[in-house]
């Protein structure tokens, strides 16, 4: 039989009835100290891959063994979109990945469930909303990255010594500080350990940018 959702893979029938189905639970809490127990209470679940770090964290090693781990029939739920991914790109990927596999998926929080096995148009046009809403956050980060690189100059952040950092990292870094400054209360969670990670360079150059930035801000 031929998998609906993948035109190259086929599937044993036999093989499919000797496999139990799985019910597989993803959390992700902040830090080590939060507990993991409520975001899937009350949930009858036959694994729990479960990582402690922010959510803008790129490396989280439990996720990628539950993608792996997954096989087609089962069914994947997690608290919350935002327990599952850092932005709505990783959110696309990582439901693709699931689908192509024939995995469902479903979001408590959300109320939110696309069936990995046969996909229905409701399902389809999730996907391609979901995939509209990450063009849309790919558009304000850019327009926050320009704007973020105009206010660094305007400061004159690039005055004095030659700055190892590139026009693309100082504007990740103020992007990245905007949202750490935002109402939202998972961008507040993201550290100065966090956005040097994800930036790509070490802490004390950030260090250095963020005093260079401070010097500058005016006075009230």
């Amino acid at each position: 039989m031929k998998d609906p959702l993948d035109q190259d893979r086929t599937i044993d029938i036999d093989e499919l009835s000797i496999q139990k189905v799985q019910t597989i639970g993803y959390i992700r809490v902040s830090t080590i100290d939060q507990k993991t127990d409520r975001q899937l209470d009350g949930v009858a679940l036959d694994r729990i891959f479960t990582d402690k770090m922010t959510g803008a964290t790129k490396d989280r090693p439990q996720l990628k063994a539950m993608l792996d781990y997954v096989r087609y029939g089962d069914t994947v739920m997690v608290h919350s979109l935002d327990r599952l991914a850092r932005n709505f790109d990783d959110l696309l990927a990582i439901i693709n990945q699931l689908a192509k596999k024939g995995v469902t998926f479903k979001s408590l929080q959300e109320n939110i469930t696309i069936n990995g096995t046969n996909t229905s148009p409701i399902d389809t046009l999730i996907l391609h909303i979901f995939g509209a809403i990450a063009q849309f956050n790919r558009s304000l980060i850019r327009e926050a990255q320009r704007e973020g690189i105009a206010k660094a100059k305007q400061k004159g952040v690039y005055k004095g010594r030659k700055s190892v950092l590139t026009d693309e990292n100082i504007a990740q870094i103020e992007a990245l500080l905007a949202q750490r400054n935002s109402s939202v209360d998972e961008y507040k969670k993201i550290s100065h350990t966090d956005i040097a990670k994800q930036v790509g360079i070490s802490k004390s150059s950030l260090y250095r940018y963020l005093g260079r930035r401070q010097q500058t801000e005016p006075k009230d």
